[in-house]
């Protein structure tokens, strides 16, 4: 794939060219050239966007596409060019599937059903068979096969002793062990934040004790194994202490926070839409500005739009009853630049390959083009037209956002919406 890009503003504060406006030659996947001005040498593909910037690849840690299994509410190959789309050149994929993704065969097919896409598909394997919470999966198996860490997908590890084990077990590996943080016991049949308004809307409350009390506990266990462990989506400010605490003690841990739950609080509940039926639950300003200030003094490591596409057969039904989950890639950079600047915003999107393995590049000559193209400016209101994938369940409907994605140049492709 050879292209020219021209007039690109970079921000890449690894780049030689950082926050310079300039042209960038690409051929055959790579940067040979970046310039003020570089001339079409034989007639490139070239691309010139309105107030165009570009940065490294943005990097989602946790997403679900549904295949196998749920293809009416995702495809491997829609989510993927709803990703590229939305500016992301890598995803983690969650074992969110039917049959679970547990095996070295269920990696090998989906790497296999993600193969040449300008976004590049890392399978995160179930912890435990079916993600049944009770015999580990074949671990070491799917490390072979390219599994980048192990998780069963929102469901809480309620035996302390079988992650004691696998924190053990996937050390012999370097291996990254994912556990939810929910106590499944004090959370019970909540489905939203336990606070003033789930008892003024006759809503179960989830209270913030469920997700800091596993927290703790696996903090404890993390501590006494010495393992390698990530807390996907943290909801609390007390949360964001306790990994603050367990970080000044160089515990080998890392975290991460949806988006969704750093600009949306439990106000949104008054419609009762189904929309916004997340897990961890939508929680209060006072938690949201705690997880803002996680990401900003690098208490949390990540964002992710935690990305799940659900049918309309699963949300447009009493509220108790709607499956959890939000779909995130098509809103994640202009929900994340209402609450950080656009250096931040990109900073943080581009953050957390390396806890997974992933190869790192920056915008230089001879580097792999591997870039996020976007325009930083401009407000508009999110809605069904700006949605590419399969399934419309957007807790970001409606909401006014500020940026706009054009695409990505990866792996030897080129991807504008």
């Amino acid at each position: 794939m050879n292209a020219l890009i021209k007039s690109a503003t970079i921000v890449d504060s690894k780049s030689d060219f950082h926050n310079e406006t300039v042209d960038i030659l690409i051929e055959k996947g790579r940067i040979s050239k970046i310039s003020k001005r570089i001339p079409n040498p034989d007639n490139y593909k070239e691309i010139k966007l309105d107030n165009l910037h570009v940065s490294q690849g943005w990097f989602d840690s946790s997403v679900s596409f549904g295949e196998p299994g749920y293809e009416e509410r995702e495809t491997i190959d829609n989510g993927l060019k709803t990703a590229a789309e939305s500016g992301f050149t890598a995803v983690a994929l969650n074992a969110n599937t039917n049959p679970v993704i547990d095996s070295y065969a269920d990696i090998t097919f989906v790497k296999a059903k993600a193969q040449n896409k300008a976004t590049s598909l890392y399978p995160i394997g179930a912890l435990t068979k079916s993600s049944n919470s009770k015999d580990l999966a074949e671990l070491y198996d799917m490390r072979n096969a390219g599994a980048v860490a192990f998780y069963d997908y929102q469901k809480p590890i309620s035996n302390p002793n079988l992650l004691k084990i696998a924190l053990q077990y996937a050390s012999n590996f370097n291996g990254l062990i994912f556990s939810f943080p929910q106590e499944s016991k004090i959370s019970g049949l909540g489905v939203v934040n336990e606070h003033v308004n789930s008892t003024r809307l006759g809503l179960k409350g989830n209270p913030t004790l469920a997700e800091e009390l596993q927290i703790a506990r696996d903090l404890f266990l993390l501590e006494y194994t010495e393992g390698k462990l990530h807390i996907p989506t943290i909801s609390t400010a007390k949360s964001v202490e306790l990994i603050r605490e367990a970080k000044a003690k160089k515990l080998d841990i890392t975290s991460s926070v949806a988006i969704h739950n750093l600009v949306l609080t439990d106000d949104q509940l008054n419609s009762f839409d189904t929309r916004y039926k997340v897990l961890p639950p939508l929680r209060t300003q006072h938690d949201c500005d705690a997880l803002i200030e996680g990401l900003k003094d690098g208490t949390i490591d990540m964002v992710t739009t935690d990305h799940n596409p659900i049918d309309i057969e699963d949300k447009k039904i009493e509220f108790d009853h709607a499956k959890y989950g939000t779909i995130g890639l098509e809103a994640a950079f202009g929900a994340l630049q209402t609450v950080f600047t656009t250096k931040k915003a990109v900073s943080l999107l581009t953050q957390g390959k390396s806890r997974f393995g992933i190869k790192e590049t920056t915008i230089n000559v001879g580097e792999t083009a591997n870039l996020s193209l976007f325009n930083p400016e401009g407000k508009y209101q999110f809605n069904k037209t700006d949605i590419t994938s399969k399934s419309k369940n957007s807790a970001y409907l409606g909401l006014d956002l500020k940026g706009k994605v054009y695409g990505v140049v990866a792996n030897n492709k080129v991807v504008i919406k």
